[in-house]
């Protein structure tokens, strides 16, 4: 069966999960685990990599770097640049001190990680400079709600923003009230972090729910690829999960070729209904 993809407004096809890195470069012992994960990933297809300047201060950058060394071609490389960065020069050097860490000298897709106090003109005024001088193809955003897309979309040049990195899994669906629509309407794909829900009693409470495991019993998958199927069930999101275990991967890779009917997809709504109105858009 053919893989899920996702379709950026440049025309660039990506599979629709890919591979998240919040947390890895946090224990040097974990790194031989982390590299081998990611390339694992990779080698089954999820060859979009998410990763960011703020996770373990760079380290996972340094862990990307190491996991893509000689298959860069490969890759479409996603990182993000602190808000407090995001302008004029210092935005030049957070960019190349992120490459350095990469060990690459272009970043296919560079997002400002969640909005600060440096005017957004002033943050596509940069990405625009990156791209001029060929340190980054794209550029998009992360954790920006709708008021902040539409504040973007009327600056000059804001409408080349490629996606908008935000959570989303079951049991946090705020963004299909407004923010989804907005993007879908004007083609702007949502980028999903923590599509399993963050850990703890919330990823217990989707993926135990008995909804998603009666689901995955007749599937005979795992309540998380029918997570990951769910956030996944259109053309215009993509899932970063985060996995280290080497069945973990596999399973999120699986779940590229998993499609839900429109059944499931009810029972799954039903079990973990979306928001009636508006509600602040979650972060972690």
């Amino acid at each position: 069966m053919k893989a899920k993809t996702v379709q950026f407004p440049d025309g660039t096809s990506v599979p629709a999960i890919g591979q998240g890195t919040w947390f890895m470069g946090e224990q040097r012992s974990e790194r031989r685990a982390e590299v081998d994960a990611l390339k694992q990933g990779l080698d089954a297809g999820m060859t979009l990599i998410d990763t960011a300047e703020m996770y373990a201060d760079g380290e996972a950058e340094r862990v990307v770097g190491e996991a893509i060394a000689g298959r860069r071609d490969e890759v479409y490389l996603v990182s993000k640049v602190y808000p407090h960065h995001a302008g004029g020069e210092k935005a030049i050097t957070a960019c190349e001190q992120s490459l350095k860490r990469l060990q690459t000298d272009c970043i296919d897709l560079y997002l400002l990680h969640w909005r600060g106090s440096i005017p957004l003109h002033d943050t596509v005024a940069a990405m625009e400079k990156l791209q001029q001088s060929g340190k980054i193809r794209r550029w998009g955003v992360s954790n920006l709600d709708t008021d902040d897309m539409q504040a973007l979309w009327k600056i000059p040049g804001g409408q080349e923003c490629m996606t908008d990195q935000v959570l989303y899994h079951a049991a946090s669906r705020g963004i299909e009230f407004d923010l989804l629509p907005w993007c879908e309407e004007h083609a702007i794909p949502v980028m999903a972090y923590c599509p399993l829900a963050q850990a703890g009693k919330l990823r217990h409470d989707v993926l135990e729910n008995p909804v998603m495991q009666k689901i995955a019993s007749a599937r005979g998958v795992s309540s998380s690829q029918i997570a990951l199927a769910w956030v996944t069930r259109t053309r215009n999101v993509i899932a970063i999960p985060k996995a280290v275990q080497p069945q973990h991967v596999k399973e999120n890779a699986a779940a590229l070729t998993l499609f839900l009917t429109d059944e499931e997809i009810a029972l799954i709504n039903a079990a973990f209904p979306a928001p009636r109105e508006k509600t602040s858009l979650d972060m972690v």
